[in-house]
């Protein structure tokens, strides 16, 4: 095992895709769509922003004709790829002679994809969202979503308690939420907050005799640990409620996030100051040439993570003057 557990690891889980088309266009297709299922996947569930591109020659997958990827800023101010779909023509088709029969009856070379995603992307998901108190778990991916912690001095507290516990779990459980309760006899509640908190569990629910007796719950969000107090009365469809709230609310912190660390340069002198003082995403303007993106990786250590699947302006080469198509995506990586 490396030190970067889940960014690079000796073993990892994989999820990997390889399909075969008739036609050029229909592979392209396959490309563009699994990059959209990434991002989708890690925008709407992650609630990971993303930039989506194209690499360069020199970054793309070996053999393909073009590799497409995710990009996604960590709190640190590094770069993440997070998901790669490749258009690998008729390359290794023709390495291996893949082919299929069309309606004619004629033998001819495929057109390829490949696509995946790894064990990286827990590595993402905790960079991008958690703290110094431990995890902080978007509701979509939480295994559990809300934990309830019973408080109680006595026997009789005790079984009053955990009737009034029992209630609010099936009631939420009956909105589609995993939830548990923490039944523990053998740790304080003081311990079992600490404990849920670094587990990263969005939502808890702290539950006394006084609760019981005036029919209200308690609850603290995961990621502002902020507490508030509300009635019993509509508890499941205020779980729902808080539950997206907290993952919309964690996807617009990170992308706000992600906005102040994000920076447009025009020269080469103010894309090292930049990169030096502050990190993060840096589009700049590249003159498409291996040599000039070799230099900048070895003088100041950055990448062109991708180039933007957006609008080309022209301009000039940060570097070099020469033309440019259009600004690129560059920063320092994992």
């Amino acid at each position: 095992m490396r030190t970067r557990l889940f960014l690079r690891t000796m073993e990892f889980l994989w999820q990997e895709g390889h399909t075969a088309h008739a036609t050029k266009e229909e592979a392209v297709e396959e490309t563009l769509q699994m990059l959209e299922v990434y991002r989708t996947f890690a925008e709407d569930f992650m609630a990971m922003p993303v930039v989506t591109g194209v690499k360069t020659a020199s970054e793309r997958f070996a053999g393909a004709v073009d590799t497409y990827c995710i990009e996604a800023l960590m709190q640190d101010g590094k770069a993440l790829q997070a998901g790669t779909s490749h258009f690998l023509g008729q390359n290794f088709a023709k390495a291996f002679d893949v082919t299929f029969q069309d309606k004619d009856g004629d033998h001819k070379l495929v057109w390829a994809t490949s696509w995946g995603v790894s064990t990286r992307l827990i590595g993402g998901l905790i960079m991008t969202h958690s703290d110094d108190n431990g995890l902080v778990l978007p509701p979509k991916l939480a295994p559990r979503q809300i934990i309830i912690v019973p408080i109680y001095r006595s026997d009789k507290e005790r079984e009053m308690v955990l009737a009034y516990g029992e209630s609010l779990l099936n009631e939420v459980k009956e909105h589609g939420i995993r939830a548990h309760m923490d039944t523990r006899d053998t740790y304080k509640p003081g311990f079992k907050f600490a404990e849920h908190e670094a587990r990263g569990i969005p939502l808890r629910i702290a539950i006394g005799p006084r609760d019981v007796e005036n029919n209200k719950v308690e609850w603290t969000r995961r990621d502002t640990l902020s507490k508030e107090i509300t009635e019993r009365e509509g508890l499941g469809a205020r779980a729902a409620e808080l539950l997206n709230t907290i993952q919309q609310d964690l996807y617009d912190r990170a992308l706000a996030k992600r906005g102040e660390m994000t920076s447009e340069v025009e020269t080469y002198d103010e894309f090292k100051e930049v990169l030096e003082q502050k990190g993060g995403f840096i589009y700049a303007h590249w003159d498409g040439t291996s040599e000039t993106e070799e230099r900048i990786k070895k003088e100041t250590k950055a990448t062109i993570r991708c180039i933007p699947l957006t609008e080309a302006k022209p301009g000039t080469c940060m570097v070099t003057g020469k033309a440019s198509k259009q600004k690129v995506l560059f920063a320092r990586a994992y």
